[in-house]
């Protein structure tokens, strides 16, 4: 069945209402018709199967026949502090940690980050083009919330919100005893952050700076992940960990 996002102030007693550009995507792309049924999300976690009702060119009026839980919501908050990578890469790290489960994604600017970005404007604009990218994720794999991606920040800045969390790990090459299923196993814990490096990995004060206020490094093992495949990868452990695979 077909899933779109909707704001909640669209919400209305018995029905909801469409509007923006899913409005043409409903009756252009996929010709649904009138007496079809949709799934509805408020982004709260919360989802709503509707019947349309009526529809023209402006928007898309629904019935709502059952309100539901989100079922594609973890119970663990994961955080992916993200050295930005140069080119395409980032939109399918966006992508593909929207799918596994990530809440919300932090661009990183780091001593070896390849990216420059020029002016204020340029962030945002990149950073509503990743929101988008988000947002088609989280329908395509029925997600009840979509990951926020968050405006660029100095690895400085980074660490600065890692403190918040319950615990933060990072990945790193010249860590040798301390697996990922070893530290993570027995703990109770809501919020957990990931940092990953830019293609040309973390400068060493970067490293120091971050065991030197609690990030724990762990090993991956003895392979070499690019900064493109690691992010998924220890989300994965980690849903995997906190029994969040099933059903």
């Amino acid at each position: 069945m077909h899933r779109f996002f909707v704001s909640t102030d669209n919400i209305k007693k018995g029905g909801i209402v469409i509007t923006g550009e899913d409005v043409s995507h409903i009756s252009r792309v996929l010709r649904l018709k009138i007496g079809d049924k949709i799934i509805l999300c408020d982004g709260q976690g919360n989802d709503y199967y509707v019947s349309i009702e009526n529809m023209d060119k402006y928007a898309v009026i629904t019935r709502i026949l059952e309100k539901t839980d989100s079922i594609g919501e973890p119970n663990i908050n994961v955080i992916l502090f993200q050295g930005i990578p140069k080119g395409a890469k980032m939109d399918s790290i966006i992508q593909k940690c929207t799918e596994i489960g990530v809440s919300t994604i932090v661009p990183v600017l780091n001593e070896r980050t390849v990216v420059k970005l020029s002016d204020e404007k340029d962030e945002r604009k990149k950073v509503e083009r990743w929101q988008r990218i988000a947002e088609e994720a989280a329908k395509q794999s029925g997600r009840g919330i979509v990951p926020k991606i968050e405006m660029p920040k100095a690895f400085e800045e980074a660490l600065t919100e890692a403190i918040k969390l319950d615990i933060s790990i990072i990945p790193y090459e010249l860590e040798k005893r301390n697996t990922l299923k070893g530290y993570l196993q027995g703990k109770a814990i809501k919020n957990i952050g990931i940092f990953i490096g830019p293609e040309g990995g973390y400068a060493d004060f970067e490293i120091k700076s971050a065991l030197d206020i609690g990030v724990t490094p762990v090993t991956l093992g003895p392979r070499i992940l690019r900064t493109e495949t690691a992010g998924s990868s220890v989300l994965s452990c980690i849903m995997y960990e906190f029994d969040e695979m099933k059903i």
